[in-house]
């Protein structure tokens, strides 16, 4: 069966998002097909009714995509609810390089993201660094409160 995986994240702010997550993951905010200037173009060719597409959905770009082609694709769907409660699910950045890795490096690692990461619009929720146990990690929110943890 021949099968694409997409992501598809509930949000407020589309734009937001592509920009916090592409920043995240290094993925590229993805370029609407060849021929159209906006989605929003792409999908009124296609023949979605414009009663479908709120204000501004598509006129730019809504999904992220891995440049190595190896992750799957992320759509940020504009939902008037806002976030109600913990995730069910969450993204872990593995930066630190796995226990191969001795923990003082690792631990700079995640330190390093997690700045980059706050400058991009995170929260630090908590630092994981329990002496002797080996592991070091933070857990943040993205700008809209999605939780994840960079290891």
């Amino acid at each position: 069966m021949d099968m694409a995986l997409q992501l598809t994240i509930d949000c407020s702010d589309p734009q937001r998002m592509v920009a916090f997550w592409a920043e995240a993951l290094g993925y590229l905010p993805e370029p609407p097909p060849d021929g159209h200037p906006t989605w929003r173009a792409h999908w009124a060719a296609l023949g979605v009714p414009e009663s479908e597409l709120p204000p501004g959905a598509g006129d730019v770009p809504e999904s992220i995509i891995d440049p190595a082609g190896r992750g799957p694709r992320i759509w940020f769907q504009q939902v008037p609810e806002p976030k109600a409660g913990k995730n069910r699910w969450h993204f872990d950045l593995k930066v630190g390089g796995g226990r191969d890795v001795p923990v003082d490096v690792r631990a700079q690692r995640v330190r390093a993201a997690v700045e980059r990461l706050v400058a991009a619009g995170a929260t630090v929720l908590r630092i994981t660094d329990e002496p002797g146990s080996g592991f070091f990690a933070a857990a943040l929110q993205d700008p809209e409160g999605n939780e994840f943890d960079v290891v």
